[in-house]
Formats: structure tokens, sequence, C-alpha cells
């Protein structure tokens, strides 16, 4: 049986926080291929026994792979392979704006910044703003030309990866969410909306859209994070909670291979915790299979990837009153820390203005709610402390974060793990 424990789940008016739904890639008539999410085996055993590598991460741990549709069980029987899944599709629900977006002609946002103050982000400017630090935008794309944007975003480097692993040019944003969230980490301040580290160079990874990407795309993007020397990467994206049955498949294991493996190079991933408003910790599932003839049940919390993986940094979603958003998911040991993604916990009581408003492109801006908006928070401050001390390790930049964050005593809160981010405490402490 499956158990799904889901609380507070409300659609608000006007807005709606931007998440992902899952499907599978390669689904086809008989002779058609399919692309595999492979964990362990060598490049020479899986030719060997008939299929194509298409690129190898986590220093060869982790492999896509091509071959015929349905050819789980062979990769299976391949010497070495430990586990795996078939490419996820990944669909980006667009997230609404709660009125038009605002353009130049009425710049000068600060005022409406609510997340930048409540986490005291503009004091830190008198410490760090990022300089010198990379930042990568693994989303939609970004819309470079934004006055906000065009002075950090480096194009040479920016790259679109939505073809199953195929490293292509820069395209630009081909929505609106990428250019949202690269304003929220690292706007310049030049026109409207000041990112939490304003100085920092942007390089936008584009994994997904215009209407879908995979789960192949996500991690060819997070080693193409690495291999830059990016200092963060953020991914405000997710599959919808999965059973722990993913973890015996493969897919979670080999996710955290790859997140762990950049975060050794480096480039620690900041992640969204999702917005289904779901116990991550609570929420089981629940599955039988026989052991000498009897049956056992094991139970397992759920995953929402590629967060609540070893490695990433999973970030929940607080309001401008400090709670948690109604919509954000939660659990104890899942979260690392909170940071301000809008909306309150009564989605009732919400007005546009609790929600975080930041570059949207062309020379816009708009208001959007979501775990989305609350993970690049994180990714700006990784780069305020990377600028002071840009040898500290991924766990060590972690550390630091999540000692400086506040509203919870030790690092177990449900809602916010470590606790609220504070900019200022952060980079005092570094």
């Amino acid at each position: 049986m499956t158990q799904h424990t889901k609380t507070r789940r409300r659609v608000l008016q006007g807005i709606t926080a931007a998440g992902l739904s899952v499907g599978m890639v390669g689904a086809g008539s008989a002779g058609s291929t399919a692309t595999y999410v492979v964990t362990g085996g060598s490049r020479g055993r899986l030719e060997d026994a008939g299929f194509s590598v298409t690129r190898e991460l986590a220093g060869g741990s982790v492999s896509i792979v091509s071959g015929p549709d349905g050819s789980e069980g062979d990769l299976e029987s391949v010497s070495g392979v430990s586990g795996v899944t078939e490419n996820f599709e990944v669909d980006f629900a667009d997230p609404v704006e709660s009125a038009d977006p605002q353009t130049t002609d009425d710049a000068e946002h600060t005022e409406k910044q609510w997340d930048k103050e409540i986490t005291d982000t503009f004091e830190a400017h008198d410490h760090a703003t990022g300089k010198g630090s990379r930042i990568v935008i693994a989303d939609t794309g970004v819309d470079g030309t934004h006055p906000d944007l065009e002075g950090n975003f480096n194009e040479e480097l920016s790259v679109s990866v939505v073809n199953e692993g195929e490293i292509t040019a820069h395209e630009g944003d081909t929505g609106d969410h990428g250019t949202h969230v690269a304003g929220i980490a690292a706007a310049s301040g030049a026109e409207g909306v000041t990112g939490t580290a304003p100085d920092a160079e942007i390089v936008s990874v584009r994994v997904l859209g215009p209407d879908s990407s995979s789960f192949a795309d996500i991690l060819v993007g997070a080693e193409y994070a690495a291999e830059i020397g990016a200092d963060v990467a953020n991914y405000s994206l997710g599959a919808a909670p999965q059973p722990a049955q993913a973890n015996s498949e493969g897919l979670r294991i080999a996710v955290q291979r790859v997140m762990q493996d950049v975060a050794r190079r480096g480039t620690l991933s900041t992640t969204s915790a999702g917005n289904d408003a779901t116990n991550l910790q609570q929420g089981q599932s629940c599955w039988t299979y026989e052991v000498d003839g009897e049956e056992v049940e094991e139970c397992d919390n759920w995953h929402y990837l590629p967060g609540t993986v070893e490695g990433a940094v999973t970030v929940s979603a607080t309001g401008p009153g400090d709670g948690l958003s109604f919509y954000s998911n939660y659990g104890t040991n899942a979260i690392e820390v909170g940071a301000p993604g809008g909306g309150r916990a009564d989605p009732d009581e919400n007005e546009q203005e609790d929600f975080v408003l930041s570059t949207v492109p062309g020379e816009g801006y708009a208001w959007f709610a979501g775990t989305s908006m609350a993970a690049p928070q994180v990714a700006g401050l990784v780069g305020l402390v990377r600028e002071l001390e840009p040898d500290m390790n991924a766990n060590q930049v972690e550390n630091n974060i999540a000692h400086g964050a506040e509203l919870v005593n030790g690092r177990s809160s449900a809602e916010f793990g470590a606790g609220r981010i504070n900019a200022v405490n952060t980079v005092q402490r570094t």
C-alpha cells in the first residue's frame, strides 16, 4: 500500500507555486530506443552488451545510456550495474503572475524586496557582493539582456542541455522562470531589483523547456556546472515526490552520486524542496516482497529529486511573516534551510506584495511564489561566502550558511532545517 500525507495544499488565486510533474521518456512502439540512467557498470561492459554510452558522470559511476526500449532487465544483468532507471521526462508548470509585469518605467523596486530585507541581505552587501563568484542557473534559460542581468551574464559559458544530455548553444529563456530565478540570485540592481549576490557572474544552463526536459539533462547540466568551476548551481525544479522504490531502482542513488561528485569538485547545489505541501519525512511508501517464502513489508520516506540527497542543499519556502509558505514541502532531515519564496502560511491572507519580485524577460519584473524562488536566495548567499573564502569547500560553505540561519535551535526543524537564512550572520561568520 502507499501512504502519502499531504496538508495545507491550496491554490492561491492569481499565482501558482512553480512546480514540475514527471512521466517517462521513450515509451513508444516496438523497436524504438530509450534513454536510461545507469548506476555502476563500466563503459566497456555496457557497450559490449550492445548499449551506447552517451555520457559518463561522477567519474564514470553514473552513465547516460541509450538502447532498445524495454531493456532495463538486460542492463541490470550487466556486470557491475547496481541500478537502472528509464529516463524521466520533466514537464514544467509555468508560474502565473499575480499582476501584469512592471517595466523599467517604474524602476527602483528596492522597497518591495521584503525577501532581501528579512534576510539582512542589503546589510550583508557591506561585507560581500559575490564579486568573483560564479552562479549557474539550471532552469528554462536566462534572458541575459535584461538591464539588471546583462552586466553579470556570461553568454560564452551559457549552454542548453535539453536533448538527452546533448550540450548546445545558449538560446535565452524559453519562458520566464529562469530569468526570475537568476534575478533573485544575482540581479545587479542597475535598474529595478538587487539580487543576493549582485556582483556574481551568472551562467545559464538550460535544462528545461520549452515543453519538457529529462533527468538525464539535469544530471549532465550538473556535471557541466562543475566542469566550468561554478561555485554553486541552482536547481529550482524537481520531480513530484518519489516513492522509496525509486531508491531501489537507482535514480536516487544516481542523483546523489552526481551531486556528491560535483560538491567534491567545489560546486554546491541548491535545490527547491517542492510545492506539494507534503511532509517528506512522514509521507511514506510501503511495499512487500518475499524472503525465504515469507512476505516482508518495507517502508521508506518519499524523496523530492534532485533535492533531498547528500550533496544538495534542499530549501523550503518562507513568507514575509517568517512562517512556512502554504505550498512548501517540509520534513525532518529533508530540509537543510528555509529562505523567502513568497506567500504566507494561510493562502487567504496573501497579497501580491507577499510574493517575490524579480526580473522577467525583456525589461520587466514580476511577482512569483514557490520554493523555486527560495532556492536562489541560498545560491546567491553561496556567492557571498565564496567571495570572502574562495577556497572553502562545499561542505564548509553549507555549514556556514546553516550556522548563520535564525529562528531555529539546532538543524532538525521539519519546516526550516537549520533555520531561515540570514545573510549578514553568514558573511560575518565567514
